[in-house]
């Protein structure tokens, strides 16, 4: 799968485990992908081996038992901003993940089975509910799979600085998962005045999901960062084209005349 094959496609028709390798091949062409497909198919067969729980806290429980007990993948607590923590394929072989990266191999699976799970936003977290008979069960791929109780939940939306309304909390996309993986190697990159590995990561992000505005803009910046105005303007015509908001337009505008005076 191509990652701009990914950005034309239905949000539903995105096979996640397919566009996490995409993006693991595009920094590690000989990454072992194969291996991954191999695991993720052999999960399934596992979990279809047996009659399936129906309800949520049973499947949640199956769930993290295979990939965390059996499989042993769980959160990276000692090296968090190793870049291997984002790359599906790494994940998988080291069995160390971020929030997002494990997230999005429990909701690929339970998906792959005919389970209905989502990945939740939180603030510097993400957690996946489980659906089934009964009442929605949300666990933390990060810590073992385990059970989150609502309180636990709305702890962990505290600490990162959001006070959560009725207990519910933002799905994510599957191209919005995408992006969130990348990003999270991306605001790493520009922290660490990696100009350049930033605006690759941005480009691989808009080429994903081309109609949020939002990435073309900073990768904008980034392009004027380097001198590479021109870039700069297509990517904020591209920005111009996905957004509807008046003042947001006039912004834009506004850089674009800016950049046209810088280049003149």
């Amino acid at each position: 799968m191509e990652l701009a094959t990914i950005g034309l496609m239905d949000d539903a028709d995105i096979d996640l485990i397919e566009a996490g390798i995409a993006l693991a091949l595009a920094d590690r062409p000989r990454a072992d992908a194969a291996r991954l497909r191999r695991l993720v198919s052999g999960w399934a067969v596992t979990l279809q081996r047996d009659i399936a729980p129906a309800t949520a806290r049973g499947r949640a429980l199956k769930l993290a038992g295979l990939i965390a007990g059996e499989a042993g993948l769980s959160g990276d607590t000692r090296d968090y901003e190793n870049p291997l923590n984002a790359d599906l394929v790494a994940v998988a072989e080291r069995g160390l993940g971020l929030p997002i990266s494990l997230s999005i191999l429990y909701v690929a699976l339970c998906r792959r089975i005919g389970w209905r799970a989502d990945s939740l936003a939180l603030p510097g977290h993400v957690l996946v509910q489980l659906h089934g008979s009964g009442t929605p069960v949300l666990i933390d791929p990060f810590d073992h799979g385990s059970i989150v109780d609502p309180a636990r939940a709305a702890d962990i939306a505290r600490a990162g600085g959001s006070v959560p309304v009725g207990g519910r909390y933002p799905v994510m996309s599957n191209r919005q998962m995408l992006v969130r993986l990348v990003s999270n190697q991306a605001s790493r990159a520009r922290l660490g005045g990696q100009v350049l590995r930033a605006l690759t990561l941005y480009e691989r992000m808009t080429m994903m999901a081309p109609r949020l505005s939002a990435l073309w803009w900073e990768r904008a910046q980034l392009e004027q960062r380097i001198g590479r105005l021109g870039a700069a303007r297509a990517s904020l015509t591209a920005m111009l084209e996905t957004t509807h908001d008046p003042a947001l337009m006039q912004r834009i505008r506004i850089m674009l005349a800016t950049l046209a005076r810088s280049d003149s």
